[in-house]
């Protein structure tokens, strides 16, 4: 649901298909594990990183390529799947291409008769409940979500109500950076790091948001969960 909701973010407001966004899922989980099992710092410390790295380089798309190309949908959509091979590439380059192995942000796990329930995946569902829970929130209370509403409605009025749209492009580029990381950290703790890690994602995404009604979050939330 964090994977998709994020991809729906940007596209809903730029109708702009960012498929670079699986790379924000695979920084996510690499970060992660620098920070925590490479550099030994906490997981807190590791997971604020992993999120920080995610919005760094969504904006950094969004300025390199996106702002560059907002007239050309079919540009953007071939120059975002580059910068993903090329960025696939570069964790070869510094990771080498084995899968490794991430530990848990919670660990434990419960027996509940023949069934096993790990705490970290519980840990992943009710954070992820909490952080679009807070999003719903932000998007339908505040003036600045608001904004991401009217903008995603209609780019144009909005700018004669006086809205900056190039502003609220890049919050959502941010935000959908942000959820990507996060994602991607809970996505590597219950399988593993490896430098593909970004295409099944990204696929998934993709069928949810086309599932849910192209540029719906609420339809994205739904969506997902039947996925």
């Amino acid at each position: 649901v964090l994977i998709a909701v994020g991809f729906t973010l940007s596209f809903s407001v730029g109708r702009l298909i960012n498929l670079a966004y699986g790379i924000y899922i695979m920084l996510g989980g690499y970060t992660y594990y620098t920070l925590s099992q490479v550099l030994e710092l906490s997981k807190a410390l590791s997971l604020l990183g992993a999120i920080a790295v995610g919005i760094i380089f969504a904006i950094i798309t969004y300025f390199s390529i996106v702002k560059r190309l907002l007239s050309n949908p079919i540009a953007v959509e071939i120059s975002t799947l580059i910068l993903a091979v090329v960025m696939q590439a570069v964790i070869i380059l510094i990771y080498s291409p084995a899968p490794r192995a991430i530990w848990p942000i919670v660990s434990g796990i419960s027996r509940v008769h023949d069934v096993i329930i790990s705490w970290n995946i519980v840990f992943a569902m009710i954070t992820s409940w909490v952080v679009l829970g807070a999003l719903l929130v932000f998007v339908r209370k505040t003036l600045v979500g608001r904004a991401i509403l009217a903008v995603s409605m209609d780019p144009k009025g909005a700018l004669l109500s006086g809205i900056d749209p190039e502003r609220i492009n890049i919050l959502t580029w941010a935000l959908s950076g942000a959820l990507g990381a996060l994602a991607g950290v809970f996505f590597a703790t219950y399988t593993q790091l490896d430098p593909t890690m970004w295409v099944s994602p990204l696929i998934t995404a993709v069928a949810v948001v086309i599932i849910g009604g192209i540029g719906s979050i609420m339809g994205s939330l739904v969506a997902a969960h039947i996925v």
